[in-house]
């Protein structure tokens, strides 16, 4: 379906209202520079940094440790168990995030359209860590991982799309930048808290998860949208035209096509990487999966560097530059060349080298790559939570399809029995970066 049939914004939705005490100012003018419209606040971009890290903290420390040891405890030897656990979730979310997207376009509250949305999903994503952590069978972890992804993932959707919503063209990669580097760091930060919880599951899951409620205080609390009340649209929200909405005509907005499906190429990748990190580094360290926290938290420190220079790096030089196809397709391929590095890697030197690497690529392609979409967008005024939600699919069909895949690789050309080919798995995952990188070259209205 064309979008061009979905209602303007109306006025009273991009009207201002009265400032709480202590808001922070949403928009500052642009006085210098080319017209790009008005600036956010430092406070914002600062709320909105601060908002991202935390949600990966409470959202991704699962992901990146807390669910492997979970799984290891309830079923011990079934590893191939949390690609599918990871995958259920992520489809989860991407049947539901562009119906919240439309919802958060047309949601009319005092608080404006997006804070409501990061409140209710903040309160799910807290049931959903208790679920993860108190989860009696492999069944009520997966759904515990589903709750999460639906509740945190709505908080950091709309974080996302109020970026879509305030940020200046000349703002969008540093911004990017800075937040990109906030949620690569923050799976760090949360893996060394996890790492000090391992013998407790319930605060292994809470303790980061109130990171993430803090942080997300913190931003609906001290920023601010216009009052959306007296919001009014042209066509009536039928239970057909909402699903509708799921869809759009990619000749209209080929750019934005051409972003899409090369996000969706480097997050397959990225997904077939990273799903297994935790079980990958205790195959070639030989220890048991436990004990991977503390060594993957220690190479993450060094991460740390890494991805600042990848993501800040790129982010910045990107809006000076006016350049996004070329950084995003750099990080892409040093992903991919730290992904080859790991799938050879004859010692733990070059094990951890090769990590090093993918942390600056992923940091370079995440900042720069989001800055293109925010650049490439339809309809912001409008449609900014729909078509951030369609972005979202190209996050969330890789993380729903790529670990069910994944066991595939790992079973390739292996005898004995425990045995999983990973290096064919990072070379594949390698591969399928590098063609997400070459795709964003397809795009014409940005340099």
């Amino acid at each position: 379906m064309n979008s061009n049939d979905y209602p303007a914004t109306p006025p009273a939705a991009s009207q201002a209202f009265p400032s709480a005490p202590g808001a922070v100012d949403e928009v500052v003018q642009n006085t210098d520079g080319p017209p790009a419209g008005p600036k956010a606040s430092t406070s914002y971009i600062w709320f909105q940094v601060l908002g991202q890290f935390g949600v990966f903290v409470a959202f991704i420390t699962p992901l990146a440790i807390s669910l492997s040891i979970r799984l290891s405890e309830l079923a011990p030897g079934h590893e191939e168990y949390l690609g599918y656990i990871t995958g259920s979730g992520a489809l989860a979310v991407m049947l539901t995030a562009p119906l919240f997207g439309v919802l958060s376009d047309r949601t009319r509250t005092r608080l404006g359209r997006r804070r409501p949305f990061m409140i209710v999903g903040t309160l799910v994503g807290i049931v959903s860590l208790v679920v993860m952590a108190l989860a009696p069978n492999v069944f009520v972890l997966g759904a515990g991982w589903i709750l999460a992804q639906m509740g945190w993932g709505q908080v950091y959707q709309n974080l996302q799309t109020s970026m879509a919503d305030k940020l200046s063209e000349t703002q969008r990669g540093k911004v990017a930048g800075l937040a990109g580097f906030a949620t690569q760091v923050a799976p760090v930060f949360g893996v060394v808290i996890a790492g000090s919880f391992s013998g407790n599951a319930l605060l292994l899951f809470l303790v980061p998860g109130l990171v993430g409620v803090i942080v997300v205080a913190l931003f609906v609390t001290f920023t601010r949208e216009a009052d959306t009340r007296g919001a009014r649209f042209a066509d009536k929200l039928s239970v057909g035209t909402l699903f509708s909405k799921y869809l759009y005509n990619p000749r209209s907005y080929p750019d934005f096509s051409w972003v899409w499906l090369g996000r969706f190429l480097f997050y397959f990748g990225l997904t077939l990487n990273t799903t297994f990190t935790a079980f990958f580094f205790a195959s070639r360290l030989g220890v048991d999966v436990v004990e991977v926290a503390p060594i993957i938290a220690t190479l993450g420190l060094f991460g740390i560097l890494a991805t600042t220079a990848g993501a800040i790096g790129g982010g910045f030089l990107s809006d000076k530059l006016r350049r996004r196809r070329l950084f995003v397709l750099f990080g892409a391929v040093l992903f991919a060349a730290g992904a080859i590095i790991m799938a050879f890697a004859p010692d733990v030197t070059m094990l951890y080298a090769g990590s090093l690497v993918t942390s600056v690529g992923i940091g370079m392609f995440a900042a720069v790559d989001q800055a293109l979409i925010l650049d490439v967008l339809p309809e912001k005024d409008s449609n900014a939570g729909r078509f951030m939600g369609i972005i979202g699919f190209a996050v969330s069909i890789p993380q729903a399809v790529a670990p069910f895949i994944a066991p595939l690789f790992l079973a390739v050309g292996v005898a004995a029995a425990g045995d999983k080919n990973y290096t064919l798995l990072y070379i594949v995952a390698g591969a399928f970066t590098i063609l997400g990188g070459l795709v964003v070259t397809r795009v014409k209205s940005v340099r």
